[in-house]
């Protein structure tokens, strides 16, 4: 995903990113947040920046302030959230790997049903200027797709109360819908329909997990304030 969001940049928007090492240097970022004994990856990732911000002190390059910009996005919008699914995947110290899960299945089953319902019921615009194919009606039937499947999680387990589950349901609904809008208005930008040709007749690798670029964080706050919640801060 660094590696297809990175070359766009460089391809439309006129900058100079290393690729390879700001590649490198998501992966340590991953691997410090998910690894228990991280440090050293985390240390391997800031000296990996900090050389990507000193050279350009020495390329000449036209505009430097661009390339800073966008290593940091690269870094911040693509490899932290990924690297937060293993803080997602710690319920009350325990290790919980359906939780991860559980938000790709909420995930893809709303761009499921948003995508099956818009296409048979849709025909107010959810956000024209952006996306035109979107409708408030498949929003509805993506969203209702989410809960019931929440509620399953919740019948198969009892890690979370049923409200906590629908109301996680929701958060994946609303920051996914904004995570694909997002990388709608970053193609958009540049003017191009797909991320990559990774997968043929799909679009590339960023085009898949779009959605979950800002779900992945919304929901880790999100669990995060009911622990806080229910442990009285």
């Amino acid at each position: 995903m660094v590696r297809e969001f990175a070359g766009l940049l460089n391809r439309y928007r006129g900058a100079s990113l290393h690729i390879p090492l700001n590649m490198l240097a998501a992966v340590a970022l991953f691997l410090g947040m998910t690894l228990p004994q991280g440090s050293l990856f985390l240390i391997a990732y800031m000296v990996l920046i900090l050389f990507l911000l000193i050279r350009e002190l020495y390329l000449k390059h036209t505009d430097p302030i661009t390339n800073w910009a966008y290593t940091f996005l690269c870094q911040l919008y693509i490899a932290a959230p990924f690297g937060l699914l293993s803080k997602v995947a710690l319920h009350q110290g325990e290790y919980a790997p359906l939780l991860p899960f559980a938000v790709f299945a909420l995930l893809w089953l709303n761009d499921t049903g948003a995508y099956c319902v818009g296409s048979l019921l849709g025909k107010h615009r959810l956000f024209e200027r952006i996306s035109p194919r979107k409708s408030w009606e498949g929003s509805v039937g993506g969203a209702l797709f989410a809960l019931v499947t929440a509620a399953g999680f919740s019948w198969y387990s009892d890690l979370l109360p049923l409200r906590q589950w629908l109301g996680m349901a929701l958060v994946i609904v609303v920051f996914g819908t904004w995570g694909d809008l997002a990388e709608s208005l970053f193609k958009r930008q540049l003017g191009i329909k797909d991320s990559g040709n990774f997968l043929p007749g799909h679009g590339g690798i960023l085009d898949r997990f779009d959605s979950s670029l800002l779900a992945i964080p919304a929901v880790w706050i999100y669990l995060m304030a009911g622990e806080y919640i229910r442990n009285g801060f």
